[in-house]
Parts: structure tokens; C-alpha cells; sequence
């Protein structure tokens, strides 16, 4: 952070995953511990897996999903941290593997390239989650010190099923530091 009275900026990296529908719970408990937001989605998520119009509202700025023309102006300043939430198999993977095909997996390699601290909550299905490619990605990417939180820990809900999406998890990773 470059002003000392502005707040400390945090970019939001959201996937196609269904949990994402909830992700203004994360954009408002950030705020309310005193971050301003701007959210990153990849292309697919723009597909109808949350409400863009809504998150612009309650960050009153765009959601991005594609790169900028090098005359535009920035639409966002410089990250001060990243969340990641939902983070899906194939956007782990690709990050891990340096393959910045999307504004969001772009944004990714190079925060971890500037050292900029990244909190994640994947949400990937059991069966993904035991491939070899997503547990090298995982060891790959805490070897870096990308921080990987379980948003599913906790208390099963009353039919057995996971319990609730831990939002502010991602918050909790990167406050801790």
C-alpha cells in the first residue's frame, strides 16, 4: 500500500465452481475487516456461477475476466493480498503449472511471482482431489507459500451432507500471515 489512510487492497479470484453463487459472503466479511475488494473471476464463473451485478455493487467496481488494453487505465490498484475462493481443479492446476491463460490464473502467477500472500479454498470433488496432477499442484504451490485452507472443516450438517462453505477462511489464512 502506497497511501497510508487508503485500505488495504485484496483481489478475489473466483471460479466456475456452484459454491460461488455465495461468494458476496466473502466480498462483505472482508470489508467488514476493513478490505477493499475487487474480484477476478475466470471466464467460465462469468458463465451464470455468481451475480456479477451484485458483487459490482457491493465492491463498486467491475468484475474482471479479461485482460486490458495496454492504453486502458488499471482498473484496480496493486494487490495488497488474494483470495481464492472457490478454486477449482483446473485453476490450481494451471497456476501451478504457469499457465496463464486467464486474466485470473494470470493474476495468480504473477502475485506469486511478486510475493504477494495468497489464501485459497479449493473446491474440487473427492475423485479430482486424489489425482496425482492436483495433490503435485497443491505440494507445488504450498512449497511457494500459497496458503490452503479446508473451507468444508467442521461440524457435517444435520442430513450428513458437508457442512456450510467457511468463506472467511481465506481471511483467517491471510490474517494470520
Amino acid at each position: 500500500m502506497t497511501d497510508e489512510t487508503a485500505k488495504p487492497f485484496l483481489y478475489l479470484v473466483v471460479c466456475a465452481a456452484g459454491i460461488a453463487a455465495g461468494v458476496g459472503k466473502l466480498v462483505t466479511a472482508a470489508q467488514e475487516r476493513g478490505w477493499e475488494v475487487g474480484i477476478i473471476a475466470t471466464p467460465v464463473a462469468m458463465n451464470g456461477f455468481f451475480d456479477t451485478a451484485e458483487a459490482e455493487a457491493r465492491t463498486g467496481r467491475p468484475v474482471r475476466s479479461a485482460w486490458r488494453r495496454p492504453a486502458d487505465p488499471r482498473p484496480f490498484p496493486p494487490p495488497d493480498a488474494v483470495a481464492v475462493a472457490p478454486a477449482t481443479f483446473n485453476t490450481v492446476n494451471k497456476w501451478a503449472a504457469g499457465l496463464a491463460d486467464t486474466l485470473a490464473v494470470g493474476t495468480l502467477c504473477e502475485a506469486l511471482g511478486l510475493g504477494v500472500p495468497i489464501a485459497v479454498l479449493p473446491c474440487v470433488a473427492d475423485a479430482l482431489s486424489a489425482h496425482p496432477a492436483y495433490q503435485e499442484s497443491l505440494a507445488r504451490l504450498r512449497g511457494l507459500g500459497v496458503r490452503f485452507g479446508d473451507p468444508y472443516a467442521g461440524e457435517p450438517e444435520a442430513d450428513g451432507g458437508r457442512p456450510e462453505f467457511a468463506w472467511t477462511r481465506a481471511l483467517d489464512l491471510l490474517e494470520r500471515g
